[in-house]
C-alpha cells in the first residue's frame, strides 16, 4: 500500500515523546488507521559526507559522525529511507552508535544529552530515484522521490543532527505549520 493523499507534518518528530508514548510515525499511522514502523538497515561511524559536514558546521580535517540509517514501512511497505547523522563527538558512547532500538527514540535521548530543537531547517527537493532507491522502495524505473533535509539546531544555533529522508513521492503531500509561541 503506497500513502494515498498521505500528509506530513514535521513538529511531532522533532518533540521528546513521554515516556510510554508511541513514536511520531507509529502514532501518525495508527490515526489513520495504518501499522506505521521502522526497520534499523546500518549503524556506525564514518567520515562525514561534504554535505552532511556543512549542515551539522564541522569541517577542518575528514570528521566522523553517527548515522543511523533506517526504512520507513507503512503497513509493512516501504515507502521511505531516513538517513540519521550526529556528530561522533555526541553520539559516540551512547545509543545512538549502536544497533537496536532507542528506548524512547533519539528525540528523547538527545533531549536527555541537553540536545533540544530549538531551531529547524528543512529543504525539500524532488529528483528521480537512483538504482538503490528504487530497489530498497520497489519504485518503478520511471518513479521520482520527495528528499527532505532536516538540520535541527539546539538553544545556541548548533546543528546536532541532520537526517535525509528519501520518500516515495507518488501520494505524498508535506504539511508545515508555525504558531507563535
Amino acid at each position: 500500500m503506497r500513502p494515498s493523499g498521505w500528509s506530513n507534518t514535521s513538529a511531532p518528530y522533532i518533540r521528546p515523546r513521554p515516556d510510554g508514548e508511541p513514536d511520531a510515525w507509529t502514532e501518525e499511522a495508527a490515526q489513520r488507521g495504518h501499522a506505521g514502523t521502522n526497520e534499523l538497515r546500518e549503524v556506525g561511524e564514518i567520515p562525514a559526507p561534504a554535505d552532511i559536514a556543512r549542515d551539522l558546521n564541522i569541517g577542518g580535517e575528514p570528521q566522523q559522525v553517527v548515522v543511523r540509517r533506517r526504512i520507513v514501512l507503512l503497513d509493512g511497505v516501504p515507502i521511505e529511507l531516513a538517513d540519521s547523522y550526529y556528530p561522533a563527538s555526541i553520539a559516540r558512547g551512547t545509543p545512538l552508535a549502536q544497533p537496536g532500538k532507542i528506548r524512547g527514540g533519539a528525540v528523547r535521548l538527545l533531549a536527555e544529552l541537553g540536545y533540544r530543537a530549538r531551531k529547524v531547517e528543512e529543504t525539500v527537493s524532488a529528483r528521480p530515484a537512483t538504482a538503490t532507491e528504487r530497489e530498497l522502495l520497489r519504485l518503478d524505473e520511471a518513479d521520482w522521490v520527495l528528499v527532505l533535509r532536516r538540520v535541527t539546531c539546539d538553544h545556541a544555533g548548533t546543528p546536532y543532527e541532520s537526517t535525509v529522508m528519501t520518500m516515495v513521492a507518488s501520494g505524498r503531500e508535506l504539511r508545515y505549520e508555525h504558531e507563535e509561541g
